[in-house]
């Protein structure tokens, strides 16, 4: 691992002590997530409640710039120009690089319907179901690691070949059965585990940021 990567963990134990403990299980999910998109995979993500909201922040960081600019590269630049030059230069100026992620919180259409016509516990594992490949990964967030819905989600992304990163509360739950990786912070009660929850995919964001679009800040 590239020492500026390394070095976004190195910061997060500092700002973070009590998460020393899940130092290796970061790197893990790393290793993952960098490897579904160095070969071109996508990353679905999902949770409930306040996890349903982390669930779109982590979209939001890896879809768009974070830290780091994120300027495409050339070909798809002067692909952009050899289209339409006029839109195409503004698009080369503003489009930014990207980090493929779709959050299952959102489709509000397509979750209702579901959720009305079918049974509501499978509506991640439905949306699973429809994106997933074995190119891909699914970060199941939730707190108690027990959110029926995202085991369904999860049991679902393991049987299609995804890899599954699960982002829990310190107590033994089902979903770290289910998981190739689980963060367990080490707190118990809900908002507690989501106030570290938050830097922990920060940092994960920002590690995958260096990596993949670290060149354009040298």
């Amino acid at each position: 691992m590239e020492e500026k990567v390394l070095n976004n963990i190195e910061q997060l134990i500092t700002r973070y002590p009590q998460l020393k403990g899940c130092r290796k299980d970061i790197e893990q999910a790393f290793e993952i997530l960098k490897s579904l998109y160095d070969n071109r995979g996508k990353l679905l993500v999902c949770g409930n409640g306040g996890s349903a909201s982390d669930s779109e922040h982590i979209v939001g960081e890896l879809m768009k710039e974070f830290k780091l600019k994120r300027k495409i590269f050339q070909e798809q630049a002067l692909a952009l120009r050899a289209v339409d030059e006029s839109l195409g230069e503004v698009l080369a100026e503003n489009l930014q690089g990207a980090l493929p992620a779709i959050t299952l919180t959102a489709h509000s259409s397509l979750t209702t319907a579901f959720m009305n016509d079918s049974m509501p516990a499978l509506v991640f594992a439905q949306q699973v179901n429809g994106y997933g490949t074995a190119k891909d990964a699914l970060f199941a967030i939730s707190t108690s690691g027990n959110s029926q819905n995202v085991l369904y989600a999860a049991v679902t992304a393991r049987a299609k070949g995804l890899k599954v990163i699960g982002l829990t509360g310190a107590k033994e739950n089902k979903l770290k059965c289910f998981s190739d990786v689980c963060i367990q912070v080490p707190e118990v009660e809900t908002y507690k585990i989501q106030e570290l929850h938050l830097p922990v995919y920060h940092c994960l964001c920002m590690m995958l940021e260096e990596t993949f679009f670290g060149y354009h800040n040298v």
